[in-house]
């Protein structure tokens, strides 16, 4: 019942943000220019369709990394393998179907078909997730650097950009700390693991770095894929940007995008099914870009359908698997993440593992 009190709330606020989106963007010009753009010239069905072969790269790519992460621990896993479980992760992401997220699915259904592996697919699953999420605002301070964001003459643009850094840098001095021998031992990693809320997590991340420490070239190579994920889904949204409003959109430029796009999408952790990356996109979209309220959600909106599309090659993994994912669901969703291996068990098989590497 509590959990499905929660999934009702999450659906119901986003549904919320939605709706109080669309009655902004009513107001203003955004959806005149929509159907200006339908009944005269129309869309720029090339630009949309480079869109959607872009945005399937970069979600491809996401699981080619997954991939490597994988095998990066000593876990037999083909790319098949990596293509099925991601796209019905990604599915489950875009539109939960039960209480089992998509990182969840991919770590429980893993870890079942590797008997004695439930730590190592744990791990992999949360290293892939904080390095798509770390990489983001590295991508956006590159661009916030390069344009000269943080001179912006906006100055809430300026104090986002400014605190882009800001963020960036400190998660670039945590990181770097947590990979510093010793730092994952002792009393403060198990005090950590024991912290209310967010105490299972941060376990996890904490066995995962353990796992990782060792194998800085499979870490930098993953971070090389995600620059070319991050870079794909911006430019996606470029394209569906000058696709919706016929090359008319004013000032939108690609770097500005490479700043809009991994600020927006970072609101990904929140979760919600949707949501908090219009808000984001709507806002940006007006104070860089100087556009009307809504235009931005209208991007934000082609951004979700096209992405629906990609999920469909989810759909056909979905029916050849629901059995395993019935069993799945049930014999783990209960503990909402993976019960993972002893403290002790881990450290015994981390070094091996990091060997294979």
């Amino acid at each position: 019942m509590r959990r499905m009190l929660v999934g009702a709330l999450k659906v119901g606020l986003s549904l919320a943000i939605v709706a109080w989106l669309f009655s902004r963007a009513m107001q203003g010009e955004a959806f005149d220019r929509l159907h200006a753009q339908m009944v005269g010239p129309g869309f720029q069905w090339g630009l949309l369709a480079a869109a959607f072969v872009s945005l399937l790269a970069a979600v491809v790519v996401t699981f080619v990394r997954w991939c490597y992460l994988v095998r990066a621990l000593g876990i037999p896993f083909t790319m098949l393998e990596a293509l099925r479980l991601g796209f019905l992760g990604f599915l489950f992401n875009l539109a939960p179907m039960g209480i089992i997220g998509g990182d969840l699915l991919k770590a429980v259904v893993l870890a079942r078909q590797r008997p004695g592996q439930r730590a190592a697919a744990v791990a992999s699953v949360v290293v892939d997730r904080v390095i798509g999420l770390y990489i983001l605002f590295v991508v956006a301070s590159a661009a916030i650097v390069l344009s000269g964001f943080y001179r912006h003459g906006d100055p809430q643009v300026r104090s986002i950009a400014v605190t882009t850094l800001v963020g960036t840098l400190a998660a670039s001095v945590v990181l770097a700390a947590v990979f510093i021998p010793g730092a994952t031992q002792g009393r403060l990693s198990a005090a950590l693991g024991r912290l209310p809320y967010v105490g299972r997590q941060v376990g996890h991340l904490i066995e995962a770095v353990r796992l990782y420490r060792n194998s800085p070239g499979v870490l930098a190579v993953s971070s090389l894929l995600t620059v070319a994920v991050h870079s794909l889904t911006t430019l996606g949204i470029y394209w569906i940007t000058l696709g919706v409003y016929n090359g008319g959109a004013g000032g939108i430029d690609l770097m500005s995008e490479f700043v809009v796009v991994p600020l927006a999408s970072a609101t990904g952790v929140i979760p919600l099914v949707m949501g908090p990356m219009e808000l984001v996109i709507d806002y940006l979209y007006v104070r860089v870009f100087a556009l009307e309220w809504g235009q931005g959600l209208v991007v934000a909106l082609g951004y979700r359908i096209i992405s629906l599309l990609v999920a469909l090659a989810g759909v056909a993994f979905y029916l050849g698997a629901r059995q395993e994912l019935r069993e799945a669901i049930s014999d783990d969703a209960a503990e909402e993440t993976p019960t993972v291996e002893s403290t002790t068990s881990f450290r015994q098989r981390a070094g091996s593992h990091a060997a294979a590497a």
